[in-house]
């Protein structure tokens, strides 16, 4: 249940912590403020934790177990825009995504679980893509829904499957430097890439333990220069891979 912190090159740089308990659970997805704070899914304790880089706590956002405005169930991944709003999503009892000001107030809610376009099946991630628009990984349901911040589904991309442009457990999802978007498919056992419009643009990856192969990859961040650092979950490692 500990957050580390490495470098790019995957030296240690601390510091380790922990989140208040874990008892019930361990957190789950991370992510950074618009201004370099910590986003921390402390899942099973149904919030959002702000930490400072040393570890220090500055905030927590939920904790009230529930479906109701302000409560949240299993909360999977939180994104922060440049105007401070967050975007929180859940499964389990609720299959939504909540938006939230940056104190954590509640805004709005949308989403329910089903097949249909708009519905949710198990959404593990979320990214803000450089069309403004947010991102969704419908990891049960095999595909992207792309939203506006105001709910409303602008597309939807992949299908169930193994070829290019097909999905099979979307996982992680994150934006490069240049605009394309970047899929780890746990199910696939491959990181994918598409441009904006959803276009396959390749895939990468297999499953195994060598060096290139993945064993329920389960996460992905790119950094300034590209790379892809891919969370190779059974294999208990990161790989970092250049497309």
């Amino acid at each position: 249940a500990r957050i580390q912190a490495f470098s790019l090159d995957g030296e240690y740089v601390g510091p380790t912590f922990t989140p208040p308990d874990f008892r019930n659970g361990r957190p789950s997805g991370l992510g950074v403020t618009r201004d370099g704070k910590l986003i921390v899914c402390d899942s099973h304790y149904n919030c959002l934790r702000i930490y400072e880089a040393d570890g220090t706590l500055l905030k927590t956002i939920g904790g009230d177990k529930g479906n109701g405005p302000g409560q949240f169930g299993y909360v999977s991944d939180a994104v922060q825009d440049a105007d401070g709003t967050f975007f929180i999503s859940e499964f389990g009892i609720n299959e939504r995504i909540t938006k939230t000001d940056e104190t954590g107030k509640f805004l709005a809610t949308w989403g329910k679980s089903g097949t249909a376009e708009g519905e949710f099946n198990r959404i593990r991630a979320l990214a803000l893509g450089p069309d403004d628009c947010l991102y969704v990984a419908d990891s049960c349901n095999h595909r992207i829904q792309v939203f506006r911040k105001s709910g409303e589904l602008v597309r939807v991309i992949g299908t169930e499957g193994t070829g290019p442009g097909e999905l099979k457990y979307p996982y992680d999802l994150a934006f490069g430097p240049k605009g394309n978007l970047y899929v780890v498919e746990r199910g696939n056992h491959r990181v994918q890439k598409f441009s904006t419009a959803g276009v396959s643009l390749g895939v990468w990856g297999s499953s195994g333990r060598k060096p290139g192969q993945f064993a329920d990859p389960w996460a992905l961040v790119v950094d300034k220069k590209g790379r892809i650092h891919v969370v190779d979950t059974e294999n208990h490692r990161v790989q970092r891979i250049k497309f």
